[in-house]
């Protein structure tokens, strides 16, 4: 055993912070800790620990908020608001409208009838988080996203998108299991003339077995069907989310990128999210589950015939180099992705003749990632000359002329429209893995940068929000469910 670093975990009966160690053995990494009343726990970390050698080598830490939302009291993760500890920005935050959902998946963490009690913010409430997010300083937050529950629930919703893009929100995405949206064309179109960004969809594989077992009925022409209306609506920035189980649909991954392929003019990202572990499950049963972001590269290549590479895949904060240089060149500061290396893996695919091609057949990522920090170097030091002859410098490890049109338009430009025309040219096949508290590691949750809004006016960093703060924020506002159907007239035998 070769212990690696030591940290702060949970424990995952308490929830109270235990002494951590992250340690290799056998070329796999865990994490054990143990508490006083409930004994010890070991839970594997990542499947493999030369690939977590080579993420946190691209580790690149943030400098917080200058206006945290909350003081250092019991300490982190006790402080969430964000405060003073947190060494990262908002780089995508997170509404909760309704727990509310018209189904009632087994895997589900957020829904009403798990909770007992209906947590729908009103308006206003939503109004003020919106403008809470957009004070963050120095970075305000601008992109985010809708989520529940189902968020297509609330009859409102066209209107919670118009006046996120009001307050300043350049990408607003919803995050829907698609029932709704399969329904209705016009639903759909209604999205995108309120001014919808993307659809972040439920999809979890090309099988009914597959939705069977994790949404608890058979999803599949839902999902066909919903993507077929949005392209007709001319919503054309479809993100498929992925739940992935071990033995459930890991065997899906190469399809589910090659269905990806085949509706490139819609599909813009597969994030792929390793199944998170809540309750009481012994280690016997945590084991046949638990699937690491590794595990999901390796997935990959097989299943792509080694067409995208376990080593085509980078760490979240590789691009940070890129953002702090355009930053310095344009005098302002823009979202950085300041995540801890061991949060997500990601790599940029390209179509050609329904073929896929990763970004680093193009481009040497860490020699580019390397002449950017000198750009930034120079650039903050006011050599915005010098600064611009290593940015042409830079572009020489970008090999393929269609592609180094666009990445000089982002770094030139700087704007939210560059950026958008290379998403477009490209799918992002990426893997985040948020923890839970078998897994759960400090360092991690204080670099965290997908942040929920809540009404009480803090911003949660979103595995704690959904490992520790979740009940007792929904309860504040929540109505107990009985009462709320009662309200609404609704029959307590009756879903949503």
């Amino acid at each position: 055993m070769n212990t690696i670093k030591s940290t702060k975990s949970l424990c995952p009966e308490c929830l109270k912070v235990l002494d951590a160690t992250i340690y290799e053995d056998d070329g796999k990494v865990y994490i054990k800790k143990e508490c006083q009343q409930h004994g010890a726990f070991e839970e594997l970390y990542w499947s493999d620990y030369d690939q977590y050698v080579r993420a946190e080598k691209l580790r690149y830490d943030g400098d917080g908020l200058n206006n945290p939302r909350t003081k250092t009291v019991n300490g982190c993760p006790y402080d969430c608001g964000i405060c003073p500890e947190h060494k990262s920005h908002t780089s995508l935050a997170i509404i909760d409208v309704t727990n509310r959902c018209n189904l009632k998946c087994p895997v589900c963490f957020a829904n009403a009838a798990a909770a007992g009690y209906v947590y729908e913010p009103s308006s206003e409430h939503i109004t003020g988080m919106l403008e809470n997010l957009r004070a963050n300083d120095p970075v305000p937050a601008t992109a985010l996203q809708f989520s529940g529950g189902e968020p297509t629930i609330r009859n409102d919703l066209f209107d919670l998108v118009r006046k996120a893009k009001e307050v300043g929100f350049r990408h607003v995405e919803v995050n829907t299991n698609g029932v709704r949206v399969s329904q209705d064309v016009e639903y759909a179109k209604q999205l995108k003339a309120a001014g919808v960004s993307t659809i972040y969809l439920q999809f979890d594989g090309l099988t009914s077995d597959v939705y069977k077992f994790i949404r608890g009925v058979d999803l599949l022409e839902t999902k066909m069907k919903a993507i077929q209306n949005l392209r007709e609506a001319g919503i054309h920035s479809i993100v498929l989310v992925v739940t992935l189980i071990k033995g459930v649909n890991d065997s899906q991954l190469g399809d589910i990128i090659d269905f990806a392929a085949k509706n490139f003019d819609v599909v813009r990202c597969i994030n792929v999210q390793p199944v998170s572990l809540c309750g009481r499950l012994p280690a016997e049963e945590r084991a046949k589950m638990r699937i690491t972001i590794p595990d999901f590269m390796r997935l990959v290549e097989e299943q792509t015939g080694g067409k995208v590479k376990v080593s085509d895949f980078y760490p979240v904060p590789t691009v940070v180099p890129v953002s702090k240089a355009v930053g310095a060149l344009q005098d302002k500061r823009y979202v950085e992705f300041t995540a801890h290396p061991h949060c997500g893996m990601a790599t940029y695919l390209f179509v050609e003749k329904g073929k896929i091609i990763p970004i680093t057949r193009y481009a040497n990522v860490e020699k580019f990632t390397k002449s950017m920090r000198k750009v930034y170097e120079e650039a903050s030091k006011g050599n915005k000359n010098r600064a611009k002859l290593r940015l042409l410098s830079a572009a020489r490890h970008v090999k393929f002329s269609f592609l180094r049109k666009y990445v000089l338009r982002v770094l030139t430009e700087g704007s939210y429209q560059s950026l958008g025309d290379l998403q477009r040219k490209s799918i992002l096949l990426s893997s985040m893995h948020f923890m839970d508290p078998y897994n759960f590691d400090l360092e991690r949750v204080q670099r965290c940068v997908i942040h929920y809004a809540v009404p009480d006016g803090r911003i949660i960093p979103f595995c704690t929000m959904n490992s520790i703060h979740r009940p007792d924020v929904e309860k504040k506002l929540g109505v107990p469910l009985k009462d709320w159907k009662a309200k609404h007239k609704v029959e307590i035998s009756q879903p949503f």
